[in-house]
Formats: C-alpha cells, sequence, structure tokens
C-alpha cells in the first residue's frame, strides 16, 4: 500500500490469487572430471583389450583418447619398415592430440594397448568446442601438453649427452611412475627387451647386459613382472 492506495500485487493478495513466480534458471557448472570420465555427445567409452590398435600411422586424425585405465605404447615406423617406440602413456594421459592440430590431419604414430584398459574416445570437434568453451578443460589440456614438451626435450637431452645405461635407468624410472607417488610402482606388464632397445636408442644385447647388471646390485627385479627400485635413480645421478 502506498499513500493508502492499493497496489495491483496487494489487490491480488487481498483476494487470495496466486501469481506464478518467474523460475530461475539454474546454471550447471562444466566438470572436466566428468567430462573425461563419461560417455556424453561426441564421447564415446572404449574398452581395450591387450594388442588392441586404437589407430595406425597414417589414419585420418579425427579424435582424441584419454586413458582410463591402462597402458598405452605409442610408436612410429620408417619408411624402411623399422620400428621404434616414442611413448609409453598411462592413466590420465592423452592419446593422439595432435588432431587438434589443422597442420597434421593424419596420425603421424600408431598406439596399441600394453594392457587390457578403458579409454575415452573424444570427436576432434567435440574436444575442440569444449577447449574453446570451458577454460577448467584448457587447463588440464594444457598442463598435460607442456608436461608432454618437457618430457620429450629431457628424452633429446638424455639421447645427446648420457650413455646408454644411463638412458636406460632413466626410461625404467620413468616406466615405474618414479617421483608421482612416494614410491616407483611394479611395471606392468613386463615389457620386452626389444621395446626397451627402442626407447633407449640401443641394441637388445646392451639392454640385456644393463638390465643383468641392475638386478645384481639390487636395482630391479623381474620376474613375470618388473619391479623398480628407488635405488636405480643413482645411476641417473652418476657423473
Amino acid at each position: 500500500m502506498a499513500d493508502g492506495k492499493i497496489l495491483p500485487r496487494e489487490m491480488t493478495r487481498a483476494r487470495g490469487i496466486r501469481i506464478p513466480r518467474t523460475p530461475v534458471r539454474r546454471i550447471r557448472l562444466f566438470d572436466p572430471h566428468a567430462f573425461l570420465t563419461q560417455a556424453g555427445l561426441g564421447r564415446t567409452i572404449v574398452e581395450l583389450n591387450k594388442k588392441q590398435t586404437l589407430f595406425s600411422q597414417g589414419d585420418p586424425a579425427e579424435s582424441v583418447f584419454y586413458i582410463q585405465r591402462g597402458k598405452v605404447r605409442l610408436s612410429v615406423i620408417s619408411s624402411g619398415g623399422k620400428e621404434a617406440t616414442i611413448a609409453l602413456l598411462t592413466e590420465d594421459d592423452f592419446v593422439g592430440e595432435d588432431c587438434i592440430a589443422n597442420s597434421h590431419p593424419f596420425r603421424m604414430a600408431s598406439a596399441t594397448a600394453m594392457t587390457d584398459g578403458v579409454v575415452l574416445k573424444i570427436e576432434k570437434t567435440q574436444m575442440v568446442s569444449a577447449l574453446h568453451e570451458q577454460h577448467a578443460l584448457s587447463d588440464i589440456f594444457v598442463s598435460y601438453l607442456l608436461a608432454r614438451n618437457a618430457r620429450i626435450q629431457e628424452d633429446l637431452v638424455d639421447q645427446l649427452f648420457n650413455s646408454s645405461e644411463k638412458r636406460l635407468a632413466r626410461t625404467l624410472l620413468l616406466l615405474a611412475q618414479f617421483g608421482k607417488d612416494e614410491t616407483p610402482e611394479t611395471v606392468v606388464p613386463k615389457i620386452s627387451q626389444e621395446v626397451l632397445a627402442e626407447m633407449v636408442g640401443t641394441t637388445r644385447a646392451r639392454v640385456n647386459l644393463f638390465m643383468n647388471r641392475f638386478r645384481k646390485l639390487g636395482f630391479i627385479e623381474y620376474n613375470g613382472t618388473l619391479l623398480v627400485r628407488r635405488s636405480l635413480l643413482s645411476v641417473v645421478l652418476h657423473d
């Protein structure tokens, strides 16, 4: 009531008439964890069997994969048919993220499951759209790319300046995810010496020699699975 007059809303209340309230729109907050772990628009959960191929070198680059469980091997084949392992990826890693760059319409490497696992396949258009619109996802993705870039630079320095023995020790520590947790984990599955030789850039005979030396010194244990001990770090730090 104002100046003794009854306002329209007060009149409706006096007569028992209810005016519907304007509904309040609730804004749903974006959850990057849910985006990377659940199926949805342009996103499919794929269960992998050991040795199953996610994509092959030369395939059209039309999707990004996010590893939820398991390990994936990234490899390339030269024009002469020689194969080389360039990375072993695990949980919370992206695979095939180079498809985001329009300059790479085809896969530059092959991705193969080393264990049974689960990945989320994200269509390129959906991933690009989410990265543009959702800053939380962009932060996660950019942080991952920067970490991968730093790892590539470290691998290059390792190849240029360190001995093959040190390179093997560093590779084993990385495979055991040393530094990610309080103690290294058991490397699962057991990796063949041929694959280790490809990653280190040496021969299988040299890898076998160093592996036997590491085992005698108590740095590693292998009997079906490979256990990497923290003491192996001394090989990397020793000049």
